[in-house]
């Protein structure tokens, strides 16, 4: 490579001798009469010079060139065998290395086999002993468990058996009940299949909505409304009526429990017929207590001219208000308004109005007299009133000229402190020697 660089070297410096010889050869025949093909000699002459120097010097480079290039396939070779050979040495240790490498893998693996087998055999050992204690300790619990599930068992058991022995007794004593309610109602039948007593059980009835809904002296009980007949309702209520004259009003009780009780029987197993003929001698019974009631307890002006007809069961009202043409036909025909013990009660309370009502109208007269009063002494109040605020304005005229007065004299006052003679001064020495003296 060297040897090239050096040939090119050369080639150059022939050129540029060949460039310095022709400028010489001008220079030389510069003053000379040379013509072109003279100067055109020399040139070829320098030329063929330079060309005899670049053939030799292109022999001289192409051997050159040839012995490079057996040097450069030398080294070549010799690099290639050099690396070949470090190659080879490289392989062989790096080879060595790894045979060093898996020997220590090999002893690696071999160790971690044996921890392994170490760790395996020591969690075998702790499994087992966990596995032995948790065993240990479920039969520990099962046996808590089934002790306190026993005992948990036997007390429910026995709180069961005491609630069911409490129970059993509440029922026993309820049989008991039962019994003495069914003796009790059996009595009750009795007594109710018994038509006297029946009537004084709706009387009593009756009487307790009066005591409970009115004052002692707005009702009366058994009272004879005809001097010509012992017949005597069972009560009255007291309403006021013209010129302060009381009209009582009529309320007898009837209680038609044979004909109703064989109505709900009927009606419980679904007998039309029984139903149908039953309802009839119900309404055959209503209108004969009504005519009775008409008749005996109506007698105007003395009662009102309507009575109330009292049915001391809600059913049996119930039964006898869902027949319209009945309940229109009482109070056309025989004025008699039926009533149970809730509309009783409306009733009742209506008639208290009615009686407020009343009581607030006779005392309206009174209130009328006070309010005459009333209004006369307001109207002296009101002269009283007058003749004082003429005092209060006489006074006030005094006391506006008694204030003018003052301030007249006030004035006449500054006007005398102003001819005042000066203070003479004492002294205090002197005063107290006169006061000791």
């Amino acid at each position: 490579m060297i040897e090239i660089i050096l040939l090119i070297a050369v080639i150059v410096l022939s050129v540029v001798s060949l460039f310095i010889s022709i400028s010489q050869i001008v220079r030389r025949h510069k003053g000379a009469e040379l013509d072109g093909v003279g100067l055109l000699n020399a040139v070829k002459q320098e030329n063929d010079k330079v060309q005899t120097l670049v053939r030799s010097n292109n022999e001289s480079m192409m051997l050159l060139i040839r012995e490079s290039n057996v040097n450069m396939m030398e080294y070549v070779k010799q690099y290639n065998d050099a690396i070949v050979t470090g190659l080879g040495d490289t392989y062989k240790v790096q080879r060595q290395q790894l045979k060093d490498i898996e020997g220590r893998i090999n002893e690696v693996i071999k160790s971690n086999d044996i921890r392994l087998d170490k760790i395996n055999q020591t969690l075998q050992n702790s499994m087992e002993k966990l596995q032995a204690s948790n065993e240990h300790k479920l039969e520990q619990m099962r046996l808590t468990v089934d002790e306190k599930l026993q005992d948990t068992l036997e007390k429910r058991i026995n709180t069961s058996f005491t609630q069911v022995s409490e129970r059993l007794e509440q029922v026993y004593k309820g049989l008991g009940e039962m019994k003495t309610l069914a003796g009790d109602v059996g009595d009750l039948k009795k007594v109710l299949s018994n038509i006297k007593t029946r009537g004084t059980w709706g009387e009593i009835q009756l009487g307790n909505l009066l005591e409970q809904m009115l004052s002692p002296e707005q009702f009366k009980a058994q009272v004879m409304l005809d001097e010509n007949s012992t017949e005597r309702v069972d009560f009255v209520v007291v309403m006021p009526g013209k010129d302060e004259k009381n009209v009582l009003l009529p309320i007898d009780a009837k209680y038609p429990i044979e004909s109703y009780q064989r109505l709900v029987d009927a009606t419980e197993t679904n007998d039309v017929a029984g139903i149908e003929s039953n309802s009839k001698e119900l309404e055959k019974e209503i209108k004969k207590y009504a005519k009775s009631i008409s008749t005996k307890y109506i007698k105007v002006p003395t009662t009102t001219d309507f009575g109330i007809m009292y049915l001391p069961i809600e059913g049996l009202y119930a039964e006898v208000i869902r027949n319209s043409t009945l309940v229109q036909m009482l109070q056309r025909d025989y004025r008699i308004m039926v009533c149970g013990p809730t509309t009783l009660a409306a009733l009742l309370n209506s008639l208290q109005m009615g009686f407020r009502t009343l009581a607030i109208e006779k005392r309206s007269s009174e209130v009328w007299s006070l309010l005459v009063l009333f209004k006369t002494e307001f109207s002296k109040f009101h002269d009283l009133l007058m003749k004082t605020q003429k005092k209060l304005l006489e006074a006030s005229n005094t006391i506006d000229d008694a204030t003018r007065k003052t301030q007249t004299i006030e004035r006449k006052l500054k006007s005398v402190d102003s001819l005042a003679p000066e203070p003479v001064k004492i002294d205090s020495i002197g005063l107290d020697d006169d006061v000791d003296s």
